[in-house]
């Protein structure tokens, strides 16, 4: 059965953007994985430890017969293969993958809370979610209202890069 699902895609160390490609390239290599659309590339300032480079932050949205437990596994490795070290919480990372639905479905365990704990803080993961989610209006005025309560400038949100279309951002090669 396919679960559409979202992640929060960001990366703040070396070729920002490509880091953000070869992320979305390795979702969609991934035979039970399609991704269906992609938000623009948004610019922000760190959150948490602030003395460290700007972030570039996406959204996706993804069609998967993974469950959220193989899916986190997924995101993890493709972290793993590109690199990522976690030196202390918060802090640069080459790429970081999180998700934060997984269809309507609620995780609260040692190892995955979905929906992600403070995605409704973050303004850097609500702008670029609010772009590509048309699936669930009930979640979309959701992710509204949250975006409204929030000091967007404060947080520094940019458009970065406007991204149309999924193969606009990872061209299929042939």
């Amino acid at each position: 059965m396919m679960t559409t699902a979202y992640l929060s895609i960001g990366t703040n160390i070396g070729e920002r953007e490509q880091n953000l490609q070869d992320a979305v390239k390795l979702l969609t290599a991934h035979e039970a994985i399609s991704v269906t659309a992609i938000s623009s590339i948004y610019e922000t300032a760190a959150v948490g430890y602030t003395d460290q480079a700007d972030f570039l932050n996406i959204a996706v949205a993804l069609e998967t017969e993974l469950d959220a437990y193989e899916l986190l596994a997924e995101c993890q490795k493709i972290e793993n293969d590109l690199g990522r070290v976690r030196e202390f919480r918060w802090g640069p990372r080459i790429i970081d993958l999180d998700i934060l639905l997984y269809g309507q479905q609620q995780y609260e365990t040692e190892k995955l809370i979905i929906p992600h704990p403070r995605m409704y803080e973050r303004a850097f993961v609500l702008v670029p979610l609010e772009e590509i989610m048309t699936q669930n209006y009930d979640m979309l005025v959701g992710v509204q209202k949250a975006l409204h309560a929030l000091d967007i400038e404060k947080e520094g949100v940019n458009l970065w890069k406007k991204i149309n279309t999924v193969a606009e951002f990872v061209p299929f090669e042939n």
